[in-house]
């Protein structure tokens, strides 16, 4: 058996994100102000976010961006992540397929999101901020800014998906163990949550409402700032660590990837794998590797929705975003991946989507969570309902490859494990989970109120 698990020393961590704006062909359109629909500047963005966060927004000139020395200190206690070729899945699907997965599960907070929140909230401390606010679906990025803000010594407040708070209870505990206060959305604690209930009381939440409820508590606190798991560009920067450590990694395997995958929501695990290799498809070098998303059937703005600027939350407060988008009231199904129950797709994915370098596959529920059964029985690792997704679009692949008789090298992002979703798993098991389907007159109704531009 060839080694089966590759990890990268301490020194060989990267040191610099890779910025794909700077080299993307057509670069993404910029956030707009909602109200002048003029191009927003940094300055306009840092009413919400930390300034350099804002600078790294907009920025489409450096391809490299240097990580703080304080945040390299921190990656270092859990990176690298091991990169792992999964013979038994391999061996259990009877595929010609090498399969590998790039394991984020690994750190302490179980998945990839803290990539992001650790300089975010540092960065927020450079700025004199005190107080960070989020939002979160399944939790894992509420865990994360909680801990991060924890080690910068800001207070954090996390709103959390209603019905995912009721379904993942242990991640609010967590949020919690780390000082954070976490509040169901939609809540009474805002106007925009507020009026979302009053609207409809027993609306079960959205990433769109619990977006709404951060940026006005942001923007209404004195020394607060607001911090975002995903979509935007400067999340998708700082998860790049992934996929340049699993550049070398697939070195060291002596394979290049023929395929990346990865779940989506907003896009954060997706671009933080696959955009290191796909500035080797803009230099020519790899031009043919595919790249897959895949997200839920029942909330498929990549395979069913529109490009159009849109809101990012449900109240209309964020700047209208290029891309691909169901509507920002659209109402997801309860499904139990929540973190992928977002109404869009960030800014540099929906260009790329356009452009042709990647596409969106979807995936119906019960086939996400068989997969990730057979992950777990196989690799002996429980995924998160997230990561299942990613776990069914390599599948598929796999026994694409074997009816063609083709031997291709597929790497997927593991991007949390699911140590803390087995009620789902129960429900599952149990027979009690059921597909969701969008129709498309649902889907035409959500997006008759996106803002014409």
């Amino acid at each position: 058996m060839k080694q089966k698990k590759f990890i990268l020393d301490e020194s060989e961590i990267p040191t610099q994100w890779y910025n794909i704006q700077a080299e993307m062909p057509n670069k993404p359109l910029p956030p707009l102000n909602p109200a002048t629909k003029e191009p927003m500047s940094a300055e306009d963005l840092a009413h919400i976010f930390s300034m350099e966060c804002s600078k790294q927004e907009l920025d489409q000139e450096n391809k490299w961006i240097d990580i703080p020395e304080e945040v390299l200190d921190k990656y270092a206690f859990y990176r690298s992540t091991p990169l792992v070729r999964a013979y038994s899945l391999e061996k259990a699907l009877d595929t010609p397929a090498h399969i590998y997965f790039k394991n984020e599960s690994t750190n302490p907070l179980g998945s990839h999101k803290v990539n992001s929140a650790i300089p975010q909230c540092y960065y927020c401390k450079q700025e004199g901020v005190t107080n960070v606010t989020t939002e979160t679906g399944a939790g894992q990025w509420g865990a994360a800014l909680s801990y991060a803000a924890k080690l910068y010594g800001l207070e954090a407040a996390v709103y959390q998906v209603k019905i995912t708070l009721q379904q993942k209870p242990y991640r609010s505990m967590i949020m919690r163990t780390f000082g954070a206060t976490v509040e169901g959305s939609p809540s009474m604690s805002t106007r925009a949550g507020k009026n979302i209930i009053t609207a409809d009381p027993t609306h079960p939440g959205s990433l769109g409402t619990a977006i709404s409820e951060a940026v006005e508590l942001a923007t209404t606190t004195p020394g607060c700032k607001y911090t975002l798991g995903s979509v935007l560009n400067h999340v998708a920067l700082h998860q790049t660590v992934i996929g340049l450590e699993a550049e070398k990694q697939m070195a060291m395997a002596g394979e290049y990837p023929d395929k990346v995958i990865a779940c989506f929501g907003g896009g954060s695990n997706f671009a933080g794998l696959a955009f290191p290799f796909m500035r080797h498809v803009f230099d020519g070098t790899h031009k043919d590797t595919e790249f897959i998303a895949a997200e839920p059937n029942s909330c498929p703005k990549l395979t069913r929705g529109k490009f159009e600027y849109d809101f990012g939350d449900e109240a209309g407060y964020t700047p209208l975003l290029p891309m691909y988008t169901l509507g920002h009231d659209f109402r997801p199904a309860n499904i139990h991946a929540g973190g992928l129950r977002y109404h869009g797709a960030g800014m540099i994915i929906s260009q790329l989507i356009k452009d042709g370098y990647m596409h969106g596959v979807d995936i119906p529920q019960l086939e996400t969570f068989a997969a990730g059964m057979l992950f777990a029985q196989t690799e002996g690792i429980i995924p998160a309902p997230e990561s299942c997704h990613a776990i069914a679009a390599t599948i598929r692949e796999a026994q694409k490859a074997k009816i063609e008789g083709k031997a291709p090298v597929i790497l997927f992002n593991l991007s949390g494990h699911g140590l803390i979703d087995m009620p789902s798993y129960n429900s599952y098991i149990n027979g009690d989970l059921t597909n969701y389907t969008v129709t498309d007159e649902e889907i035409e109704r959500y997006l008759k109120d996106v803002p014409k531009v």
